[in-house]
């Protein structure tokens, strides 16, 4: 962390304003370039002119030197020519000339290595006659300028105690004056300036109060998270300085001004107080850091500071929850949750407090990474100048200083998490699962209402939502860390497993890189599951249901459209992340929650268009055949049959298309596999195996008669099923093998010669492979019966415009006695 001295910062407040750039609130237009040499010798001659008051030359001449301030030399000639003109009786100013003028003296103070002390006493009489009721145009510059020449060192201490005496009696007017948002760094510049003054010891606790309190006075700008990030940095500013010059007596007033104590006695802005107090740590962790803490500060001096931290989160959790719904009060709320947030990333952590864990649990969800509000604000002015409006903020927000923070934010809030009690973590714990719900509600709405439609505006508040993404599994993997370490069995809290599966599910489609703290939550979670039976049928229970899952989003911005399950990407995303949790603790789900529950929504998606997830869901299926359990066997084993007969037809009848082939060679594998040898669905999926490939065979010689000649090679769907055929032979239970050898010889027998001659070639190359000493023998004898019912000549019957290979018969009996043989 770097932060430049005092002596490094010419002009306090184009720093403070550099240093905020990222906020919207206090950006300025680009400075006019500096004058020329030429321009800026002949606006000092203008001056010295005969004829200085001339109105329209005067201002010219001064605005050309005040422009080119930052490489202007002001010399004490200068300053005396500058004061005579405001002290001249004869010829009073042009009230326009004013500021620049101002300007230049106070770039004179800054800037004058060694101004002459009587020089200083004659500014400072001079300033202070014409600025006892400046006019309201003047306060910003006034200020300025006096907070300057109270700070320069050769000052005398009469004119020190003058100067800073009319600048509280301007600050403290009972008539306060307006203060452009744009000048705000201006005053807090010239405040910073008093501050840092050796002699103002009356005066200090009067000019904290003004900068802490003077916020809702009237012609005031609203106060924002800019105007707290301008504090926040004076005050370290001085902080800092305080720390140089070896001042614990200020550093202790300071303290003193923004602890509990006067919080409570004094009209504080409760924001500006926030930001003080973070300006102030940021300042210590700087001077730690850099080893300049000579001072040998009061340990206690830390505390002090966060518990007016703590004060203000404390009073911000109580605002919210006692439900001050009216505009200022919410406004205030969201202010302070901004600020609390902002300044405890700029100052670092602090010790655990537990309003503060929720007020940054808060400002995640409902500040840093509003997305369900933007897309409800976005849903209800869905056209013209509203959805303009909407696309505006949501740009604005991405490039805030607010979201700009969220990762700092983040580690703040884990390290909160990491020291707090049981009863802090489980609240912060549900208002992060619950903000992840509706983010998935919320963004599945605006996916399925501006697809196509306004992509620039999905496409922002994507942007968002994947931050959010990033701070929700930084956050359950430092959960996970705590509740879901089996070593640690005191704080082990097996349902917060279900919670954080759960919740990834709701944010995976917003997945795009992979995070080792994603990987670590996820694995902790899933091996939790795997030994608690409670907590799997927890998370199946946790499941949409299938009618959820296919009826339209209810949502007054998707009436009149057509809703297709198969098109909704973010529900698709999260069912995707069940179907790859589900195996893994299927052995422990109820054979009768399995088929009430997952059976219907694994059907579903094995229909899906996207291939990735049609496999998950026969991978589902496949774990659910290979498993077993003893509580529930036989009925385990009931509906695994009953299974089997409804996976095939829908498998074969999306193939191809859209069952993909390793999915379902990988179903048809463990039903061969793990059911029973005499299983009647074992026997229904060979013969449907079968008849798929005979039709897909004859479908593809009608569009290519001359197949087989390049069959070796084909990705052709007939090829595909007939090798998986052929693959069966080595995978079945020795009682099946007759049957599937059967429904191979007849499946052969009815393609045309070359079919017959590619597929028996294929046959011989396994059976030539085959180290199977039980099979092998049963497969050459049936290999040879198989080629001798082939070998005579066959004849072709014509089908439309193919020929299809159909033995020849002449009594029509010979295939009978085909099927007989075999």
């Amino acid at each position: 962390m770097q932060s430049q001295s005092q002596s490094q910062i010419l002009f306090l407040e184009d720093w403070l304003r550099n240093t905020t750039t990222s906020t919207t609130t206090t950006s300025q237009s680009q400075p006019s370039p500096p004058a020329s040499a030429r321009a800026i010798l002949q606006a000092w001659a203008n001056l010295r002119g005969p004829s200085p008051t001339d109105p329209d030359r005067l201002v010219s001449s001064l605005l050309t030197l005040a422009r080119s301030r930052s490489s202007l030399h002001v010399a004490d000639s200068h300053a005396r020519l500058l004061l005579s003109l405001l002290s001249s009786p004869s010829s009073p100013l042009p009230p326009s000339s004013l500021p620049p003028l101002l300007s230049l003296l106070y770039a004179w103070l800054r800037k004058s290595p060694r101004p002459s002390p009587p020089l200083l006493s004659s500014a400072t009489s001079t300033v202070s006659s014409l600025l006892s009721s400046p006019p309201p145009f003047l306060f910003a510059h006034a200020v300025l300028l006096l907070g300057a020449l109270s700070a320069a060192p050769a000052l005398p201490a009469p004119s020190r105690r003058a100067s800073l005496d009319l600048l509280c009696r301007l600050l403290e007017s009972k008539d306060p004056f307006p203060l452009p948002d744009d000048l705000v760094p201006e005053v807090l510049a010239g405040i910073g300036y008093a501050l840092t003054t050796s002699d103002n010891g009356p005066y200090f606790g009067r000019l904290v109060v003004y900068l802490l309190g003077s916020w809702n006075a009237g012609g005031r700008p609203r106060p924002t998270l800019a105007h707290g990030l301008l504090i926040l940095r004076l005050v370290e500013w001085c902080v800092l300085g305080f720390i140089a010059s070896r001042s614990t007596s200020k550093i202790e007033s300071l303290r003193e001004e923004i602890s509990v104590e006067k919080c409570e006695t004094r009209d504080y802005a409760w924001f500006a107080l926030i930001m003080a107090a973070a300006g102030f740590l940021r300042a210590l962790r700087v001077a730690s850091s850099s080893s300049s803490n000579r001072l040998g500060l009061d340990p206690r001096l830390r505390k002090s500071i966060e518990g007016s931290i703590s004060f203000v989160a404390k009073y911000t959790i109580s605002s919210i929850a006692s439900g001050c719904s009216s505009g200022n009060s919410s406004n205030d709320n969201r202010l302070l949750l901004q600020c609390i947030s902002v300044g405890l990333a700029r100052c670092g952590p602090i010790s655990f407090d537990a309003s503060v864990l929720r007020c940054l649990c808060l400002a995640l969800s409902n500040e840093i990474f509003p997305v369900p509000s933007f897309i409800r604000m976005s849903l209800e002015n869905l056209e013209g100048s509203s959805a303009i409006i909407g696309i505006d903020k949501v740009k604005e927000h991405l490039s805030s200083v607010l979201f700009k923070e969220a990762g700092t934010v983040t580690a703040v809030l884990c390290n909160q998490y990491a020291f707090a009690d049981e009863d802090s973590r489980v609240q912060v714990e549900n208002q992060m699962w619950e903000y992840s719900q509706e983010l998935y509600s919320n963004l599945r709405m605006a996916a399925l209402a501006y697809r196509g439609k306004n992509n620039e505006l999905l496409v922002h508040l994507e942007k968002i939502a994947e931050a959010a993404f990033l701070m929700v599994v930084v956050f359950a993997a430092e959960v996970s860390k705590h509740k879901l370490n089996s070593k640690s069995s005191h704080a082990f809290r097996p349902e917060v497993a279900v919670k954080i599966l759960v919740t990834f599910s709701c944010i995976e489609y917003l997945r795009r890189t992979r995070l080792p703290e994603y990987t670590d939550a996820v694995r902790r979670a899933v091996l939790t599951i795997q030994e608690n039976a409670a907590s799997s049928a927890s998370f199946v229970e946790s499941m949409p249901s299938y009618v959820e899952l296919t009826k339209p989003q209810v949502s007054f911005a998707l009436e009149g459209m057509r809703y297709t399950w198969s098109k909704d990407e973010v529900q698709t995303a999260r069912m995707l992340f069940y179907l790859r949790v589900l195996p893994t603790c299927i052995i422990l789900i109820p054979a009768s929650l399995f088929g009430k529950l997952v059976a219907p929504i694994m059907f579903l998606y094995m229909q899906h268009p996207n291939e990735k997830v049609a496999r998950a869901s026969h991978s589902v299926l496949v774990s659910f055949l290979s498993s077993g359990s003893d509580a529930d066997q036989d009925d385990r084993l009931d509906l695994k049959e009953k299974l089997v007969f409804y996976y095939m037809q829908i498998a074969l009848e999306a193939y191809p298309g859209i069952t993909p082939y390793e999915g379902m060679t990988s179903g048809v594998a463990a039903i061969v596999r793990h059911l029973p040898a005499g299983s009647p669905a074992i026997f229904y999926c060979i013969h449907s195996l079968v008849a798929k490939a005979t039709d897909l065979c004859r479908k593809a010689m009608r569009q290519d008669a001359a197949i087989w000649k390049t069959w070796e090679g084909s990705s052709e769907p007939c090829k595909k099923i007939s090798d998986l055929l052929l693959r069966l032979i080595s995978l079945v239970d020795i009682q099946v093998l007759p049957y599937l050898l059967k429904q191979l010889a007849e499946f052969i027998v009815l393609q045309p010669k070359d079919g017959q001659n590619v597929l028996l070639d294929e046959l011989y190359s396994k059976v030539a492979e085959s180290d199977d000493v039980t099979r092998k023998p049963v497969l050459v004898s049936w290999l040879h019966s198989l080629s001798y019912l082939c070998s005579p000549t066959k004849s072709t019957v014509k089908d439309g415009n193919a020929e299809v290979g159909i033995s020849s018969s002449s009594d029509g009996l010979s295939l009978n006695r085909t099927t007989a043989r075999l």
